[in-house]
């Protein structure tokens, strides 16, 4: 065998084979793509809300807003935290290359396929649309088979349920022109996604940080009480799915809140003012209960708390902040970057922050659209603002000496 042969293999075992860097690990190319995306998309979402634009799809325009940020943007995150955690967990060589891109371009054509969907038709446009999932299912479970890490097959599971709520997205649309249970279904499981990956992370990166500092109170380790938590919230969350009205779907949801600020305030947050890195990442799980309690208090007193205000506290805030707080760390991380939030960062986790806030507030206000665009615009410049700040990074190699990287998947 050839010394060039040996340097060859050499560089597609480190993850080059040829490629370019944004195809070599899965987070970088659907962190940029679905960061993008977000961003421009909410841009669009205000003059077809005003119907001053109107889309080509089959979708009536609240459906394809809260469709595409679904799954558009939080499929593609879903997408790149999984394939960059997994070969963590397995030990093998992550999805790159072709089959990265392959994915990448299923992607983009649902995208293309959905805002269509008129001009291609209602089955054409779901099936390519629902490939897209149905293809990160497979090849998550196939990767996680092949490296005999079964414990962690049971992330599969959530994915395969988000892409029954895209399947069911796309036949309540079709069928009744609304999308209310899908959309329900689609926030709950990235909302139990947040709940568990939220208490994996958050009390390890907390204690890592904390530990360097001196003495102090710690984030509790998982314990009973957090599968407590954890039931609590599925079971409320299913109930909100199935009957949002529903007084015992309310009281259900109000305790699920509450025992989630309980497990919040168990993770020493107070103490981690002074890394935003950390600090955001609590900020953003505050949203999730903040959500559950307004969800309860809508179904309790329909006429004091509009539905509006949970799903964008949902939304906007616990998927929205919590999406980004993953994005920026483990972007950072995973590039050779320092674990740190400089001015451009903390200014990014502001918009978005203050863009969950004003649209909750907007939910209640009978005059809102000016809040809405204050909204929409802080939302906008948080995302595209990271595809500035961290977009080099992404497609750029990795720089610096050669170090193990904390994957967004294992707590540190």
């Amino acid at each position: 065998m050839t010394a060039g042969a040996d340097t060859s293999r050499a560089n597609r075992r480190a993850g080059g084979g040829g490629w370019p860097a944004v195809l070599t690990y899965g987070f970088r190319p659907f962190f940029l793509l679905g960061a993008l995306y977000s961003g421009l998309i909410v841009l669009v979402w205000l003059p077809v809300f005003t119907g001053a634009l109107e889309t080509s799809s089959v979708f009536a325009p609240v459906d394809w807003h809260v469709h595409e940020i679904m799954f558009g943007y939080v499929a593609a995150i879903i997408t790149g935290f999984l394939l960059t955690a997994i070969p963590n967990w397995t030990g093998r060589l992550p999805v790159q290359g072709g089959p990265l891109l392959a994915l990448v371009v299923l992607w983009l054509a649902g995208r293309f396929a959905v805002f269509f969907s008129a001009q291609i038709g209602v089955v054409p446009a779901a099936i390519v649309d629902c490939a897209f999932l149905a293809a990160v299912a497979a090849s998550a479970a196939r990767e996680i088979i092949a490296g005999r890490n079964w414990r962690n097959l049971i992330v599969v599971a959530p994915v395969t349920v988000f892409l029954l709520s895209n399947v069911l997205f796309h036949v309540e649309a079709a069928s009744s022109g609304a999308s209310d249970y899908a959309r329900r279904l689609a926030i709950g499981v990235t909302i139990v996604l947040i709940a568990i990956i939220g208490g994996r992370i958050i009390p390890s990166f907390t204690r890592n940080w904390m530990v360097r500092q001196g003495p102090g109170r710690l984030p509790v380790a998982f314990n009973g009480f957090d599968r407590i938590v954890l039931l609590a919230t599925v079971v409320a969350l299913a109930a909100w799915t199935l009957a949002p009205d529903r007084l015992a779907s309310g009281l259900a949801l109000c305790l699920a809140g509450a025992l989630n600020l309980a497990r919040l305030a168990r993770w020493a947050g107070d103490r981690a003012w002074s890394d935003r890195l950390v600090l955001v990442l609590h900020a953003g799980y505050l949203f999730m209960p903040v959500g559950l309690l307004l969800a309860g208090l809508a179904a309790i007193v329909p006429t004091s708390v509009p539905a509006a205000a949970a799903m964008h506290a949902f939304g906007v805030g616990a998927i929205g902040v919590m999406t980004m707080a993953v994005m920026t760390r483990a972007t950072r991380g995973h590039t050779g970057r320092a674990l740190e939030a400089d001015a451009a960062t903390q200014l990014i986790y502001a918009a978005v922050i203050l863009a969950a806030v004003i649209r909750i507030v907007a939910a209640f206000m009978p005059d809102k659209m000016v809040l809405l665009h204050a909204s929409a615009g802080l939302w906008s410049l948080a995302f595209l603002g990271f595809c500035l700040r961290y977009g080099g990074m992404l497609l750029m190699p990795k720089a610096g000496p050669k170090r193990p990287s904390q994957p967004p998947g294992r707590p540190a």
